[in-house]
């Protein structure tokens, strides 16, 4: 994995490519590449080079001309970041060019029955492995040939595939990672992300899991790999190329954390329903009859979607009184858990594609599970495959690491509680409170983000740290969870979160005063609690930092936040630990928007 997009028409190709490849970025990735071709050229042309796009651009010759390429930004799975493992792959006559995403997981066999043919490997990756096979096929369309080398392999692809007998047309195939068509005038388009796209044409088309499509100037079709022709209809997307420029700010994460009172906005937007204090969620195709009889909700992500997860699941239990846990997805999906018909399964993912949560998705309709899915894009796989669901709503987030689609997504489960909840024993008046609260989420957060200054000179004081800690108690812990995560991802500073009633079995040990500790501490009915695990830390000398709804005593510092909701306040809590992570990591000089080996779409196990 990381990045791929692909042309096909009558304008020069390489501009178009690179300019691609910097619209997926964002994405993550170690290397990136090119091959270009047309009909009147000889053969194909390639660049690849380790390092950024802006890397590849310098390489790329002043005559490199052609009107149809695929190029790619990969992200390391197999082998080192280099140039030679970089994407595309060449097959040893030159004349088949592969880019690929996924991992190929029958590639080291494979690999060794090509070498006992005498075919000899240029990288690494698993990758050659498919451009070999594809190479050495006898069939005679370029289609059949693709078809004939994916019924060898095992694991997860999407790809684009290029030959120098075929100039007219690039063929893709899917399954278990992204691709997307773009439906242009005379001329098509391919990516894994539809960023690639936006600035040329709004139609796409996206491929699901076993599908192919041939692409050629003036025209595409879509089959299966079994070669059974498909029906597909370009839809429009709804974000434009200017949803994904910086407007203003120095880094996509500065930009939006401060998008996310709009974004909220957006989440609520036509769902309130006054007259009952409960709410419209068509999608969720889920009748009054059937939300009272779920016994169970079981939440399923991973990283910053599983974080948002367990605040979901403790607002469904607040709120509903429905039993309710978030769990891995990447955990869930290999421990044979029992699926019980009575349990609402909800999978969350930002982009829609995270493969655990697509493949745990799958698993559960294959032994039928009802499965909602709570994602931000629009036609992505777990959208598709999901029984119904909502949308957060939160645009483009072109950030490695998850602000505002995280603020988002546990805004779209307080709604969700607040349906389950309305149409089981929620009152009306508890209706009207939430309801309440969720309205004064945009100003609440605006209020917030006016901070920024003083939370950045707290950040440049920890800077230094070589370790910090983060606690809180059942509604806070969730909040301390995300928050370590996002110090980590951005900062590369080691971080722990724990409830803080567990400080007294185990972690005390390292309460020390080159350890600052963050506490979460709302108004709330545990406020004592969380008072008197701060006093237990000043009394071992170590320094805190305070996200409260008012002054801590005890606390070195003490950002204070406005108090909603008891059940929405982690919605808020966590948005000035957003603002910590970015003003630590910019006073260590870190790459913000791409930190070092992550990528944004995880499509691979």
């Amino acid at each position: 994995m990381c990045g791929i997009v692909g042309y096909i028409g009558k304008r020069d190709v390489a501009p178009l490519l690179l300019e691609g490849l910097q619209r997926l970025e964002y994405r993550g990735y170690d290397s990136a590449g090119i091959v270009i071709t047309s009909p009147k050229s000889a053969g194909l042309r390639m660049v690849k080079a380790k390092g950024r796009v802006r890397d590849l651009e310098a390489k790329v010759p002043a005559r490199f001309k052609g009107t149809t390429g695929i190029a790619h930004t990969r992200w390391a799975t197999h082998g080192a970041p280099s140039d030679v493992n970089a994407h595309p792959h060449l097959s040893a006559d030159n004349k088949v060019a592969v880019v690929h995403n996924g991992i190929i997981d029958n590639a080291s066999e494979l690999r060794k029955k090509l070498e006992a043919d005498g075919v000899e490997f240029l990288s690494e990756t698993d990758t050659e492995v498919l451009t070999h096979l594809i190479a050495r096929s006898q069939a005679e369309t370029l289609e059949e040939k693709v078809r004939q080398a994916l019924r060898l392999v095992e694991g997860t692809y999407g790809i684009a595939v290029m030959h120098a007998d075929f100039p007219d047309r690039i063929v893709v195939a899917r399954n278990g990672s992204p691709v997307v068509l773009g439906i242009g005038e005379k001329e098509m388009f391919v990516a894994s992300d539809v960023a690639a796209l936006v600035a040329h044409t709004r139609q796409i088309v996206t491929l699901d899991d076993g599908e192919m499509a041939t692409l050629k100037a003036d025209d595409f079709r879509t089959y299966t790999t079994e070669g059974t022709r498909t029906t597909a209809e370009p839809t429009t997307v709804e974000w434009e190329a200017e949803s994904y420029d910086m407007g203003g700010h120095d880094t996509y994460m500065h930009k939006e954390i401060h998008e996310q009172a709009d974004a909220v906005d957006r989440v609520l937007r036509g769902r309130i329903d006054d007259r009952f204090s409960t709410v419209h969620l068509g999608g969720l195709n889920l009748d009054a009859r059937e939300a009272r009889q779920i016994r169970r909700v079981k939440i399923l992500g991973c990283g910053t979607s599983y974080h948002a997860g367990m605040i979901g699941a403790q607002m469904i239990e607040e709120l509903a009184r429905i039993p309710a846990d978030a769990e891995p997805a990447s955990e869930f999906r290999y421990r044979n858990a029992v699926v019980d018909p009575d349990t609402l399964y909800v999978a969350v993912s930002q982009s829609g594609e995270t493969y655990d949560v697509l493949a745990a998705v799958q698993e559960l309709k294959r032994k039928g599970a009802r499965v909602l899915g709570i994602v931000n894009v629009v036609g992505s796989a777990i959208a598709r495959e999901a029984d119904g669901g909502m949308y957060v709503h939160a645009g483009p987030e072109v950030c490695v690491v998850s602000t505002k689609c995280f603020t988002n997504t546990t805004v779209a489960f307080a709604l969700l509680a607040l349906h389950l909840g309305r149409t089981r024993d929620l009152s009306v008046r508890d209706g009207k409170r939430i309801i309440e609260g969720l309205r004064k989420l945009p100003e609440q957060i605006s209020e917030i983000l006016k901070q920024e200054e003083e939370i950045k000179k707290l950040a440049e004081q920890f800077a230094d740290a070589r370790s910090m800690l983060f606690i809180g108690r059942v509604r806070g812990y969730p909040v301390a969870r995300e928050a370590s995560l996002k110090l980590k991802e951005v900062s590369y500073i080691h971080a722990e979160a724990y409830p803080a009633s567990e400080l007294k079995h185990g972690p005390l040990a390292l309460i020390e005063p080159a350890l600052p500790t963050v506490a979460i501490v709302p108004d709330d009915d545990l406020l004592e609690k969380n008072r008197a695990a701060m006093e237990e830390i000043k009394a071992r000398s170590g320094k805190i930092l305070a996200v409260a709804h008012q002054e801590q005593e005890k606390a070195d510092h003490t950002v204070v936040v406005p108090k909603n909701e008891d059940e929405l306040d982690p919605i808020l809590m966590g948005i000035p630990l957003q603002l910590l992570a970015y003003h630590t990591a910019l006073a260590l000089g870190r790459d913000i928007d791409k930190p070092r080996n992550l990528a944004k779409s995880v499509t691979v196990e």
